[in-house]
């Protein structure tokens, strides 16, 4: 089933806990600080219900395209085209959009039989998510409080990352907290697992469950919400439209059925699920895409602040304007190579080539910092020479004034402030600021990421080449050798 805008919105109208501070907000479709976001996750779900290549056909229902399981190359860029349409829609700025942690729900549906006993909860969790066309977010981090265990227990405090606390015949008991929910005030349900390696004795915490967003005990702790502060959305283009919002999940003794547990009591399993089966990397291309078309509008805004001062006639500003778009054409071609050298795993299915999507992981998240800083210096003081808001069009002497005096041969005065503003929304305002640490730490610390490329490069074939290149010439003979003048 594929859902309406109007439906989704009317879904997130369910009693959920969300807080802004000690703000208790109601509705998250009408308070001021998410009512924005929230069309736009809506703008998404009418998006992909109106156009019949952001979709397919299983059970005589249509699903959206996300939950496609590969079997052929065509289904791959099947399921790229769809990520490709809706990250256009936010600009790559939707970072946990809904088509993410499904499509990590539907890579571990590829290969159930890793969950082992649960293997059949995680095969009906898919196809519920599938048929009922379900946003969820994930929480898969322990807060940096909980890193040091032992602290907790020498001062005998409840040591803060989710847990079991209890088990029941009807499922278990969870409380604590986990990070970072990014989108879950506009989700349905929330996939509470881990990422990071758990100790052997961790087995309490390696709990991996599905909750919904308004499961009794459940409340989302906000950051501070930066569309609330966007007064308009001619100041701030992408805060007013695009932000997500992050959450810290607490729960309070939150029941969980057994059909929505998928891990329990089994520390390592709990990290197995992403890496043994094709979940982290569908998830991670939707990321690589994501990315991408945020590299698009990156590239050109660049090339129109250029051009907004001439500046794009100079030979070394041509010269970053190039470097940007080989940027740009080298994830467009990691991403491309994804589909044209997939993976023929497991037995039946196609998925995303493995190495080619880690490395393009690795790419974003070192290049993001260095690629805004550029962008800035490209801006230049041109940011701060605009009147502070657009109200300086309401006045005519002032707007007489400005139209006069901040044209340029290249561009319009209102032209150029909107352009400016634009600027400075992606590379200095708070929403900015957001998004250079979110990338920065998008898929974990660069460490994590390098690890996960270390862990699937062949070393053997690396070593071969080496190997057999030694293995093609011996110590001369005596006398053979001749002697380097």
């Amino acid at each position: 089933m594929l859902k309406t805008g109007a439906e989704h919105l009317e879904s997130l109208r369910d009693g959920r806990a969300v807080y802004i501070g000690s703000e208790r907000v109601s509705d998250v479709t009408s308070h001021p600080a998410f009512r924005n976001a929230a069309q736009t996750v809506a703008v998404i779900y009418d998006m992909k219900r109106a156009d019949p290549n952001m979709s397919f056909e299983e059970g005589g229902e249509r699903c959206s395209a996300y939950f496609l399981r590969a079997r052929t190359r065509d289904d791959l860029v099947k399921r790229m085209n769809c990520h490709r349409a809706i990250a256009n829609l936010s600009h790559g700025l939707l970072g946990r959009s809904p088509d993410h942690v499904s499509s990590f729900v539907t890579g571990m549906a590829m290969d159930a039989p890793v969950f082992g006993k649960y293997a059949g909860n995680l095969a009906r969790y898919y196809r519920h998510m599938r048929e009922e066309d379900v946003y969820a977010v994930y929480a898969v981090i322990p807060p940096q409080a909980a890193r040091n265990p032992e602290f907790y227990v020498k001062q005998n405090l409840p040591i803060p990352t989710l847990r079991v606390v209890r088990e029941d015949d009807d499922g278990v008991v969870v409380t604590g907290m986990k990070m970072l929910a990014t989108g879950a005030v506009f989700a349905n349900e929330i996939w509470i697992g881990n990422l990071i390696p758990l100790a052997p004795n961790q087995l309490p915490e390696s709990i991996t469950c599905a909750i919904p967003v308004n499961a009794p005990g459940l409340t989302l702790w906000s950051r501070k919400p930066f569309e609330r502060y966007a007064p308009n959305e001619f100041d701030n283009p992408l805060t007013w439209r695009f932000d997500e919002t992050d959450s810290m999940v607490m729960c309070e003794n939150v029941k969980v059925p057994w059909e929505k547990v998928f891990v329990h009591m089994d520390a390592v399993l709990a990290r197995d699920i992403y890496i043994k089966t094709p979940g982290h990397c569908y998830g991670n291309h939707q990321s690589n895409v994501r990315f991408h078309c945020k590299m698009q509008l990156i590239v050109g805004l660049a090339s129109r602040i250029a051009q907004a001062s001439g500046a794009n006639e100079i030979p070394a500003v041509r010269e970053v304007l190039g470097r940007f778009a080989a940027l740009e054409a080298t994830l467009g071609g990691m991403i491309a190579g994804q589909i044209q050298d997939a993976e023929d795993w497991p037995a039946g299915w196609k998925t995303f080539n493995r190495r080619y999507m880690y490395a393009a992981l690795n790419w974003c998240t070192e290049n993001h910092s260095q690629i805004i800083e550029a962008l800035r210096e490209l801006c230049g003081g041109g940011v701060f020479q605009m009147p502070a808001d657009v109200t300086v069009m309401h006045d005519p002497v002032l707007r007489e004034q400005f139209e006069t005096y901040w044209q340029t041969p290249q561009m319009g005065a209102l032209d150029r402030m909107k352009l400016y503003k634009l600027a400075w929304d992606l590379i200095g305002s708070e929403f900015a600021g957001r998004h250079l640490q979110y990338e920065k730490f998008y898929a974990g610390a660069s460490f994590i990421v390098r690890n996960h490329n270390f862990r699937e490069a062949p070393w053997d074939r690396f070593h071969k080449v080496v190997d057999d290149l030694m293995a093609g010439y011996d110590v001369p003979a005596p006398g053979t050798a001749r002697k380097v003048a």
